[in-house]
């Protein structure tokens, strides 16, 4: 049998002309060969070498020598097949290998929660859904439990169901109503969240119900929940919460958040036409990656009226009415969401001992903290705010979820179904803390006295520190791609961009230059990024292959919380446009910060 030489690629130009390009194994940069020469002996890295290069150059401070032996030990078990195992040290390559492997994480490796988990919900940033049940766009893709499975297994924290009555009045479904999004029985969708709930994390999940039934079917729901989640569902013990409980108090359980109930609200109008047109312009760039986070504004035109979104259609409730309601369901609310009246400005002034739990579009917060932002920011001290998307982004996108986290917002939601920059940035920023769905909002967002000064994001302050950022290389494209993939005659012509959202002083986008024709792209480039606010920054990569004649190609993207950002030179995994992790693709990057 020939054996095919991996080594060279060849691409066809035409039928009588062909290109072939050698596949070059990554080449050690010379920062790293430098390196090595200061943190070896005659050619040889050993444990007192690598122990001293880790907690000089790769910051770990409270590295003792016995996990420095462990590292080493857990890399040669690793990589046998090279025969290194004998001789206990590393050569200059396996070094290089030792670098780029999973064990040199950007982050904690493996994963863990290392917040303080004990304060009250509303200190924490919370992983949410909206309408967590779509498999697609708002308006005609099918409801399902298996969008809601996925996103347990990302570590969402926030599910989101919108009940409504069946088409004989007897049973519940899952849709998002006054739409044609066929629906999905509650039960599957409750079977679903019991099975999967802390699959990803042990803190608890919050199920936030839209409810549009009337009080029979009120309290079949109460059966179907109670059934269900048996012991581990929190069961309300006082319509007024002085203080919100804390993760820590509330792991491995399963709460309801709802408005108390409400008048029954039959559906209003008729289900949309299939045939209504949508037309979202986009540019090149965008069409691949998702408008740019700085970006507000969304060009969408469509032929039929703009449904209403949860908050905006529900009427005021009917106390008369309350009389009917089945106690049992009431019970199962333990965070009662409100409708506060007289709008923003007026919710800003509750003074009141009880913690309140409120909801408003992107776009009203958007035009709340351009006048109230200070006041935003104080109200969610202790208050629970929820965001969520404007009732336009019917193709599922997102918005910016900065935004709502500088102000203090905790359940910021998303449609986990859509894709693009702003859901990077909310894996990104879930990412820290273990990956456990609850972040700790940074202490300058909690000050709760009285003459504690607010944290306003619209003030510019000193700089704290400035992140460094060496891109290196890349690696493994050719692993996880076809030949092809990128070009149809030649290897990829792959570019980094790199930068910061954050606060608007810190936000900004860097790029490398471009490297043409090749698997393996080196780099060597540096950038600086000052940080004023680096509590609430995240940083932002993405590759892409320059295509000249058309948009450039999605090469992989992540982002990572700067706050936890190890120093050192650091392998970076990529993701895809999902945010799942690629198999072989990374990029080997140095932090430093000054």
């Amino acid at each position: 049998m020939k054996k095919t030489d991996t080594s060279k690629q060849t691409y066809r130009i035409c039928f009588c002309f062909r290109r072939r390009f050698r596949v070059k194994e990554a080449e050690v940069p010379a920062d790293i060969k430098a390196l090595f020469e200061n943190y070896s002996e005659n050619g040889l890295m050993d444990v007192e070498h690598l122990y001293r290069f880790l907690k000089e150059v790769q910051g770990e401070d409270k590295l003792t020598r016995e996990e420095a032996e462990t590292v080493m030990e857990s890399f040669l078990n690793q990589h046998k097949h090279l025969n290194i195992f004998q001789h206990r040290s590393l050569y200059v390559k396996e070094f290089f290998r030792y670098l780029l492997s999973e064990n040199n994480s950007p982050l904690s490796y493996p994963p863990k929660v290392h917040h303080d988990m004990t304060a009250p919900l509303s200190h924490y940033f919370v992983y949410t859904g909206h309408n967590s049940y779509l498999t697609g766009n708002q308006i005609s893709s099918d409801c399902s439990e298996v969008p809601i499975i996925e996103a347990l297994k990302r570590g969402v924290r926030v599910i989101e169901l919108d009940m409504w009555p069946n088409s004989t009045k007897d049973d519940v479904d899952i849709m998002h109503g006054g739409t044609l999004t066929p629906p999905v029985k509650l039960i599957k969708c409750l079977s679903a969240i019991r099975e999967h709930a802390f699959v990803a994390s042990e803190y608890p999940v919050i199920l936030t119900l839209e409810d549009h039934l009337t009080p029979d079917l009120q309290a079949k729901v109460a059966e179907m929940v109670s059934q269900t989640f048996g012991d581990i569902l929190v069961v309300s013990t006082s319509e007024c919460l002085l203080e919100f409980p804390s993760p820590e108090s509330l792991k491995g359980r399963v709460i309801i958040s709802t408005k108390p109930p409400k008048e029954f609200l039959e559906r209003k109008g008729s289900k949309k036409e299939e045939d209504g047109s949508i037309k979202v312009h986009k540019s090149s760039e965008e069409a691949a990656w998702g408008k740019e986070i700085s970006e507000f504004a969304v060009t969408l035109s469509r032929e039929y009226g703009e449904y209403q979104e949860e908050d905006d259609h529900h009427q005021d409730e009917d106390h008369s009415f309350q009389q009917n309601v089945a106690p049992e369901y009431k019970e199962l609310i333990a965070i009662r969401a409100e409708k506060m009246k007289g709008g923003v400005k007026a919710w800003l002034r509750v003074n009141s001992q009880k913690a309140h739990r409120v909801s408003l579009n992107e776009e009203k917060l958007e035009k709340a903290v351009v006048t109230h932002g200070t006041e935003i920011v104080r109200f969610t001290q202790r208050n629970l705010m929820r965001v969520y998307p404007k009732g336009t982004r019917i193709d599922s996108s997102n918005y910016n979820p900065l935004i709502g986290w500088m102000h203090g917002a905790q359940m910021v939601a998303f449609n986990m179904q859509g894709h693009g920059r702003s859901l990077w940035l909310m894996q990104g920023m879930f990412r820290a803390n273990g990956g456990c769905g609850y972040v700790k909002k940074p202490d300058f967002l909690l000050k709760v006295g009285p003459d504690d000064e607010v944290f306003d994001p619209k003030r510019r302050l000193p700089v704290k520190k400035t992140l460094k950022v060496k891109v290196y290389m890349g690696e493994g494209w050719n692993l996880d791609f076809h030949r092809t993939h990128f070009d149809l005659y030649s290897p990829p012509d792959f570019y980094v961009k790199i930068g910061i959202a954050g606060v608007p002083y810190d936000s900004a986008m860097q790029r490398t230059k471009t490297i043409e024709d090749n698997w393996m792209p080196t780099w060597n480039e540096e950038f600086e990024f000052p940080q004023t606010v680096p509590e609430l920054a995240l940083l932002r990569i993405e590759v892409h292959e320059f295509d000249m004649s058309d948009k450039d190609d999605f090469g992989g993207q992540t982002c990572l919380p700067v706050s936890e950002l190890k120093t050192g030179i650091r392998a970076v995994p990529l993701h895809d446009y999902q945010g799942d992790k690629y198999k072989s693709v990374k990029l080997l990057l140095r932090f430093d910060f000054v």
